[in-house]
């Protein structure tokens, strides 16, 4: 275990003098149960992010000796570390390297995320395996072979359950295959964007370009042998519930047109939330001769090299996209519908050092920490400034004094960005409260707003000509080729599937177009057997990773098909009431939260202003949600009269 990091000696210096010093001393006490050079390093760290310490160097160099003397100890003598630490050490270790204080309730899912203690702790084993024959009878289908859905089917295998992915699409990836955009990114760590039990050691950069992350997803299927078990481009068009039988009956439509119909005993949808483009009805843009096209369906035919381009959004896709063709086109002139808050990440564009590459690989549990700290710094330490603070003066712009504080750090930062120019600076700081829509990453946006061949035009569009863009007050903008980065249908979601239930009513039915809920997100009354990953209220806004969230959802799906096969229940339908209380617990959190706010147009919400997308809760709060399955909310098979009764 410690052999190969004190192999080569001046490899190990190398390598530790460029990886990040928090990790370092937390591997230190941990393996040294020194707790005293804790003491010393954590007055000079402010916070998780690796780019905020100030340890001077003559202290790091004292780490790094005195790791490579503990390193070297462990190696000669065959020692192993302790199998667990006690909970106050790993708070102490977790407080000092995240430059704040780690409450006791964070302790359990910190240890689970970053699998310190060794093993597995999300995957879902048997209390009494069934019968082969049982298991054999019993087919999941999963609709989707992105993140959640390649999750599902691993932890499907671990259980060895059949299973089955229809896939659309001709390869797996989901959003990461079928977004290609220039400049299209993570915006979450990927240290942290992976799998808790498949973590890379080889990323190349802290947020990861598409083509890495695609390649992550790729390797995973290799390395879990799915592929055989996906239909690739195959599409679910439709499925209803047979009651009598107690499955769910899917039909499908190849790339050829041709339909067929399968059967399944489960149906968990992991088509995600943003997967159907959302395209503007504008005027006249059918009669556009040049080319239009959205982000997310790229047209890798145009060269927009020396093109008139127009670019109509300015959310996440729009600011990946343009400072990313900005320096090629003759002039982009960008329509901004409504202005978003943008943060600055000195990792964003930041490649991970070899160092740090050898470090994550050689050194154990480097890796582990390096995890707990990128899901602290993203995590729930501010949840409690994007509440309402009723007494707050200044409730058209911010939410508490907190809020505004960000307000003026981020405004700040804005303007410097753009030299000063403040009638730019007005048209792009939003009136409405910080992550009252998604905080996005600058991607150097501002600055490619400063660029003499960039435009940036905050009207209304009135229409669109055969070579032009027109607006409310007749300006005209006459360009070659028109970029919709307009985003998704959200709101919709599990469209343009027909899902009908066991009462006969469709999905469709009961949400309308827009106003989508679940229980936990997950599971919905009249649809037995049926679950949802990254369902209504379960898209996270504060921060997080949505793995994390795909994660504590299969969990729960897991434990539910668990419960139905050791208990030989051919049906599980969560109940009405406990759906329906969820969901107003749900809505009353979210009325006292920034997402809710009026001032506030975004996707999030539907045409109600009630918030369908977003979760209100803490990664912890959805974690304690989800850990253990309750089998009392649900409906068994035999209880369908007393659902009908209802």
């Amino acid at each position: 275990m410690f052999e190969a990091a004190v192999k080569d000696e001046a490899a190990l210096r190398a390598a530790l003098a460029e990886a990040d010093i928090a990790p370092t001393v937390m591997v230190l006490a941990q393996l040294s149960g020194d707790m005293a050079i804790l003491d010393e390093v954590a007055p000079h760290i402010q916070g998780a992010w690796s780019f905020m310490e100030s340890v001077p160097e003559p202290l790091k160099q004292k780490v790094r000796d005195r790791l490579v003397e503990v390193l070297k100890e462990y190696a000669a003598t065959g020692r192993k570390p302790a199998a667990e630490l006690p909970t106050a050490t790993l708070q102490r270790i977790m407080t000092a390297g995240a430059g704040q204080h780690v409450p006791d309730e964070y302790i359990p899912v910190l240890l689970e995320e970053t699998r310190l203690n060794g093993g597995d702790p999300r995957a879902v084993h048997w209390h009494h395996r069934p019968a082969a024959a049982t298991l054999d009878a019993f087919k999941v289908v999963i609709i989707g072979a992105g993140f959640s859905g390649l999750c599902s089917a691993i932890r499907l295998q671990d259980l060895g359950i059949p299973y089955q992915i229809i896939e659309k699409n001709p390869d797996v990836g989901g959003t990461w295959l079928e977004n290609a955009y220039p400049g299209c990114a993570v915006d979450t760590p990927n240290h942290f964007y992976s799998y808790s039990f498949n973590p890379n050691e080889a990323w190349t950069r802290h947020f990861s370009r598409r083509d890495e992350l695609l390649a992550y997803i790729r390797s995973s299927v290799d390395k879990y042998g799915l592929r055989q078990h996906i239909r690739f481009g195959t599409e679910v068009t439709a499925a209803a519930y047979d009651e009598a039988g107690g499955a769910w009956s899917i039909k499908l439509r190849g790339a050829d047109g041709k339909a067929e119909t399968i059967q399944a005993s489960a149906l968990i949808s992991a088509v995600g939330q943003l997967n159907r483009p959302s395209i503007p009805n504008i005027p006249g843009k059918d009669r556009f001769k040049g080319k239009l096209f959205h982000t997310a369906q790229w047209d890798n035919s145009v060269d927009l090299a020396g093109k008139r381009v127009a670019m109509i959004g300015t959310g996440a896709s729009a600011m990946q996209t343009g400072p990313s063709i900005a320096p090629d086109v003759a002039h982009l002139t960008v329509f901004q519908r409504t202005p978003h808050w943008a943060v600055s990440n000195p990792n964003y564009h930041k490649e991970v050092s070899p160092g740090t590459l050898w470090v994550i690989k050689h050194i154990p549990y480097y890796a582990q920490w390096m995890r707990f700290l990128l899901f602290w710094a993203g995590s729930d330490g501010f949840h409690n400034t994007l509440q309402v603070d009723p007494n707050w003066p200044h409730q058209d712009r911010s939410l508490n004094e907190k809020n505004q504080a960000m307000r003026d750090m981020i405004v700040d930062y804005v303007r410097k960005e753009l030299d000063g120019d403040e009638e730019l600076l007005a048209k792009v700081i939003p009136p409405y409260p910080p992550y009252g829509k998604r905080m996005l990453r600058d991607n150097y946006w501002y600055r490619m707003l400063k660029r003499p061949n960039v435009s940036l035009v905050t009207g209304d569009i009135a229409e669109i000509t055969e070579d032009a863009i027109v607006m409310q007050d007749g300006t005209r903008h006459e360009v070659d080729v028109i970029i919709m980065a307009t985003g998704f249908q959200a709101s919709k979601m599990l469209a343009p599937m027909e899902l009908r239930g066991r009462t006969g009513r469709t999905i469709r039915d009961i949400w309308g177009d827009d106003d989508p809920r679940a229980y936990l997100g997950i599971t919905v009354p009249e649809f037995p057997n049926l679950f949802l990953i990254y369902g209504p209220n379960t898209n996270l806004a504060h921060g997080g990773s949505i793995i994390f969230h795909t994660e504590c959802q299969v969990r729960y799906i897991m434990q539910a098909l668990r419960f139905m096969l050791e208990h030989d229940e051919r049906a599980l339908e969560v109940k009405r009431e406990a759906h329906d209380e969820y969901n107003r617990l749900v809505d009353q959190t979210h009325r006292g939260m920034v997402w809710a706010h009026p001032g506030v147009m975004s996707w999030y919400k539907n045409k109600h202003n009630r918030v369908t997308v977003t979760s209100p809760w803490r990664l912890l709060d959805y974690w304690r949600l989800t850990r253990d399955f309750d089998a009392s909310k649900y409906l068994t098979h035999g209880a369908e009269q007393a659902v009908a009764a209802e």
